[in-house]
């Protein structure tokens, strides 16, 4: 982990992506709250998921919808984006204000366990995914993603915002 990572919401195109998305968001709910995973499996690598309408690798996650739990909707997102399921609860480590989104968008942090089901197959919204050893992470990692990866093994203090 020693490159500072690829800006989250920098291109033109990712920031009209991100702003329409809020704006439709405004309509739908008060404020946006969301959950993002550490996701670790038996050797000690971490998951990370390349979307198809953002660059970047991700800790895997999504935003709450109403009527679900924060654990629900991790549980969710990990199927989801990886076909993850978790061997231990998730730890929950932190929530993090991610202004860079929107003035309204939190973070709620968690690390867990994992295994994997099955491959995940690329489709519409995941171009690829896979897991890494730390020291060998994919080139175009976040900086939200490799600050965490940071906090969690300690290089960094926890930041409140993503």
């Amino acid at each position: 982990m020693n490159e500072a990572g690829i800006p989250e919401i920098a291109n033109r195109r990712t920031r009209a992506l991100v702003w329409l998305m809020h704006r439709v968001f405004i309509l739908t709910r008060g404020m946006t709250m969301g959950v993002r995973a550490a996701c670790f499996d038996e050797a000690g690598r971490v998951f990370l998921v390349r979307h198809t309408y953002v660059p970047g690798w991700y800790l895997p996650g999504g935003g709450l919808e109403r009527g679900e739990t924060a654990l629900d909707a991790l549980a969710k997102e990990l199927r989801e984006e990886g076909n993850l399921v978790a061997t231990a609860p998730p730890e929950f480590v932190h929530v993090y204000f991610n202004r860079t989104a929107s003035p309204r968008d939190h973070v709620l942090f968690y690390k867990v366990g994992v295994r994997q089901t099955a491959p995940r197959p690329p489709d519409r919204e995941i171009a690829e995914s896979g897991f890494f050893h730390l020291d060998s992470l994919p080139d175009g990692v976040t900086a939200a993603t490799l600050r965490r990866l940071r906090e969690l093994s300690g290089e960094s203090p926890k930041s409140d915002l993503w």
